[in-house]
Parts: C-alpha cells; sequence; structure tokens
C-alpha cells in the first residue's frame, strides 16, 4: 500500500475515525485512500478555519482527536485562529498538512512556504514525514503528543511523494489513554498548603477549568466548596462546562475585568484546579492586568499537565469532603416573553425551550451576555466557550459537537460580525444532516468593539471610527445567506415571532437558522 493508505488505516485503528478536511493537490492521494478505507468518516469544509474549529468542538465532546486534513502553509494558516482556539481549550487533535514532494522543493514553487513555522504557533508537536515507511509511526507520535496531557494540536506535516510511495507500514493500536487523563503525580506540599487554605477561614475561592468543569470531578470540588464555604468560579471561558438542573451551579469569571475585580474581592486564597491564575484579556490605560487581588495566595493543585483525578482526590480527603454534597441548581425556566425582540427577552426564550441534553455553542458575546442567567435552571446540557478569544469559533465548533453527538440537539449561539468569519460552516451543516439549530443573533454591529473602544479611553469617537464598527451599509440578508448554503432560515423581530421559531427549529431534525433581529445597542 502506498503511504496515505497507511497513514489513514494506522489514524483508524488508533481510534480517530474522523478527518474534517479542505484538500489541494498535495493530498490527492489521501482523498484517493478514502474510499480503501471506509471507516474514516470524512467531512468537507469550505474552508480550512471550519475544518480546524470542527476539530476542535469534536474533540471537546468526544474526548479523543479527529483529525483535519489541509493544503500546504497557506491552508494551515486559513486554519490558525480556531488552531489556537482549540490549544487554549488543550483540545485534542491533529492536523495532517500536504506539502510539496521532497523532490519538488529545490524549485521553490510558488506555493512553496516554511509549514513547520507556522505549525509552531499553534501545535505541541510538528513533524514532517521523510519517509513513506516511516509514516505511521510519524502519525503515532504525534497522537500521543495529542492525547496529552494536557491534550494538545499535533501537526504532521506529509510531502506529496511520502503519500503516493509504496511501502507504506501500518501501526497496529499502541494502548494510549484516553485524552487528558495521566500525567504528573500532584505535589503533596501543595495539597496541603491548598487545603489549610480551604479550612482556614479566611475568604478562599476555587477557580476551576478544564478537565474540572465536567463530571466527576465538577461533583468533587463542588462537594470540596459546599464543605469548606469556598466560593466556586470557573474561567471565564472553559472548554466544555457542564451545567443546568441537578449539576453544579458555577459562577464564570467575568469577561470585563471591572466585574471579576468585583467577584474576586476580599479573597485571600485562591484554589486553581486545571486552571490558570486570572489575567485580564487585555491591558487598559490606567488598570491592573493582573486580577488575583492584593495579599491573595494562589495555590495551583493541578497543572495542565498533572494528574487531576489524583490531585482533586488528594485534596478532598484532606477537607474531609464527601462526593455527592456539593450544592445543585434547581430546576427553573423563565416563563416565554412578550412584546419587544431584545437580548434580554431572546434569553428568555431559549432558557423556555433549551432541550435537555443539548450542547451550546456559545459565540454569542455582547448579545449573548444574558444567557447564562436565563439558561441555569434550564435542563442539563454542556456549555462550550471562546477559549482562546479569536471570533469565528461558534458555527466550526457546533459542526464538530454535532458529529460527535448526532443524537444531541446543539444550539449555535451566534453574534452576527463573528459568524461571517466561518459563515461557509453552514453548508457543512446541510451537507451532514446535523442537528444544529443556530440563534443568529443580528444587532447590525461590531457591539463588543464599541463597548471596548469606550472602556480604552476613547470618550467622543468620531464617525469614521463608529463606521468601522458599523455592519450596516449594506444590512447583511442572513436568511438569504442561509438558504443559499442549503438551510432552512427564518427572521424574527418580536420575542413571540423568536419563541415559536426557535420551539419549531428545536423540534425539527437538521440544521436551521433563527435570526433574532436586535436593537444595535444593549
Amino acid at each position: 500500500m502506498n503511504g496515505a493508505n497507511s497513514l489513514i488505516r494506522t489514524l483508524v485503528g488508533h481510534g480517530v475515525d474522523i478527518c474534517f478536511m479542505n484538500p489541494g493537490t498535495s493530498e490527492m492521494h489521501f482523498v484517493a485512500a478514502l474510499d480503501d478505507v471506509t471507516e474514516m468518516h470524512s467531512v468537507l469544509a469550505l474552508f480550512e478555519g471550519v475544518a480546524t474549529g470542527a476539530a476542535d468542538g469534536y474533540a471537546r465532546i468526544a474526548g479523543r482527536p479527529a483529525a483535519t486534513l489541509l493544503h500546504l502553509g497557506p491552508g494551515l494558516g486559513n486554519g490558525l485562529a480556531n488552531l489556537h482556539n482549540a490549544r487554549r481549550a488543550c483540545s485534542p487533535m491533529m492536523n495532517v498538512v500536504g506539502d510539496h514532494a521532497i523532490s519538488h522543493r529545490r524549485y521553490d514553487a510558488p506555493l512553496q512556504s516554511d509549514i513547520e513555522t507556522v505549525a509552531r504557533n499553534v501545535s505541541a508537536f510538528v513533524r514532517t514525514a521523510e519517509t513513506t515507511q516511516g509514516l505511521g509511526n510519524d502519525a503515532v507520535a504525534a497522537l500521543a503528543a495529542a492525547f496529552g496531557p494536557p491534550g494538545s494540536v499535533a501537526t504532521l506535516i506529509v510531502p506529496a511523494d511520502v503519500s503516493w510511495t509504496d511501502g507504506g507500514v501500518v501501526v497496529p493500536p499502541s494502548g494510549m489513554r484516553l485524552a487528558g487523563t495521566g500525567g504528573t503525580r500532584p505535589d503533596e506540599a501543595a495539597l496541603e498548603a491548598a487545603a489549610a487554605a480551604l479550612r482556614s477561614g479566611e475568604r478562599t475561592a476555587i477557580l476551576i477549568g478544564g478537565r474540572a468543569c465536567a463530571g466527576e470531578l465538577l461533583d468533587a470540588v463542588a462537594a470540596m466548596a459546599a464543605t469548606t464555604g469556598a466560593i466556586l468560579l470557573a474561567e471565564t471561558f472553559p472548554a466544555r462546562l457542564e451545567r443546568g438542573a441537578g449539576r453544579p451551579p458555577v459562577e464564570r469569571l467575568a469577561y470585563l475585568a471591572e466585574f471579576a475585580t468585583m467577584q474576586l474581592e476580599g479573597v485571600r486564597h485562591l484554589v486553581l484546579v486545571d486552571a490558570k491564575s486570572p489575567a485580564s484579556f487585555f491591558a487598559y490605560p490606567g488598570k491592573p492586568s493582573d486580577l488575583v487581588p492584593p495579599g491573595c495566595t494562589v495555590h495551583t493543585v493541578s497543572a495542565p499537565d498533572s494528574d487531576v483525578t489524583a490531585a482533586v482526590a488528594g485534596l478532598s480527603a484532606l477537607v474531609g469532603a464527601t462526593a455527592g454534597t456539593g450544592h445543585r441548581q434547581q430546576a427553573t425556566a423563565p416563563s416565554l416573553p412578550a412584546g419587544a425582540l431584545t437580548a434580554q427577552t431572546m434569553s428568555q426564550s431559549l432558557g423556555a425551550l433549551l432541550p435537555e441534553n443539548a450542547i451550546v455553542s456559545d459565540e454569542g458575546n455582547t448579545s449573548g451576555l444574558f444567557v447564562p442567567g436565563a439558561t441555569a435552571g434550564s435542563p442539563p446540557h454542556d456549555w462550550l466557550c471562546l477559549t482562546g478569544g479569536a471570533i469565528g469559533q461558534g458555527l466550526p465548533v457546533a459542526v464538530g459537537a454535532a458529529v460527535a453527538a448526532p443524537d444531541r440537539r446543539v444550539v449555535a449561539l451566534q453574534a452576527d460580525g463573528s459568524a461571517l468569519y466561518t459563515v461557509q460552516a453552514w453548508w457543512t451543516m446541510a451537507r451532514e444532516g446535523l442537528n444544529v439549530t443556530t440563534i443568529l443573533l443580528n444587532n447590525q454591529s461590531y457591539a463588543v468593539l464599541n463597548m471596548e473602544l469606550d472602556r480604552v479611553g476613547v470618550e467622543v469617537p468620531g464617525p469614521r471610527a463608529r463606521d468601522m464598527l458599523d455592519l450596516t451599509r449594506p444590512c447583511i440578508d442572513f436568511v438569504r445567506v442561509a438558504e443559499g448554503l442549503g438551510l432552512q432560515a427564518t427572521r424574527a423581530t418580536t420575542a413571540e415571532e423568536f419563541s415559536d421559531q426557535l420551539a419549531r427549529a428545536l423540534a425539527t431534525p437538521g440544521p436551521s437558522v433563527v435570526e433574532a433581529v436586535l436593537p444595535s445597542r444593549l
């Protein structure tokens, strides 16, 4: 068999059976091999940023890597923003990037580039395959890096002649552990110090991220908080947060530094569980970047490469926490609103209608500020956040989540400005028949940047500055765009229309768009 065939067979043998792709000439032998290895489910994206974001969303839900197939350095570059988000999410994924044949390198063809340098920006592992016989082992090394811990982006660059040459070797499964499991043993002294802080009676907060935001780990941390009286917070943008009725209620650290400072005011000890010490997203004139309160001691009990399960178990034992004793969110649902459609009434409708076991891919930005509160008591669901802050994640991550969990309803809470970065994802949703309902929040502006313009000290922005944050002239017809890409789409201008359209979309199999026309100001 040729190298491409052995590569796909090796990936499938190690549990990687999804590949999101936008291929080119150098990847044609990989594409041809898909008919020989039918266990690999290939998903076509019209833009590389959709493929990379989809692999991120898949990993967050499935807990294992998907592959991407990208064309040369420019193709990898087109996917870089969502690879940045995936890196911040510690999502395990593997990029297969085609390259010119080794024999062709010396000609410096128009698409020749330094792919490894591009890849290192976002990848924990980068390797260029040099032989067909060694390609399978290269793939296994990349997967080992992707699985982690921490889960990571791994990039394998495959020259075209390495793919087309015969002599490929399939490497059998090697018993890799699940993504994010295992890791370095916890520091006993750090656990003792954190336990002493939690038992001290001083104001203490537990800040969770990553793996601690779901399942048994979330339950165990909630029990520690209830036992010790600590405040329980999550990072601003966790990769995946389990929430809703019957689950531990967790308040996320605010995006705005001023509000985060209020949440942490008076905290004397901050215990980090798979989370980073909080910092402001941006620097502002006259405002601190470090959000840790003065006089507060930070205790790191689990870093991304740590065995978080062992760390949480050890800390739980030291503070005497019993599993299942943490607080639980009560089931509540807002009533369906009437009247004007605003960010608040849109949030009420979603809180009233969100189905059980849904997955929310949240890139609602400013118009989505009220949604977490409105959905806190909704049926149990997962919340996927914009981990790295690079917009254009919401729709691709929804694609990947829906591929990973085809029987669950995915809701893409999507702001209008960032939707336009990767709107091609709608075509992939239609092509694959994915159960994704997009709520398109249309306030006809980059509203978050209007807010940031004020916060950086521009007291009276001029008309030219405001014009650069405006999405009119012409207004974008999202319904026609969605229909042109193969989706059912409707537009709501009142709260009643939105509730009716959303209810029908959530009850209808396959992808759809409900555009919520909102005021340009919150």
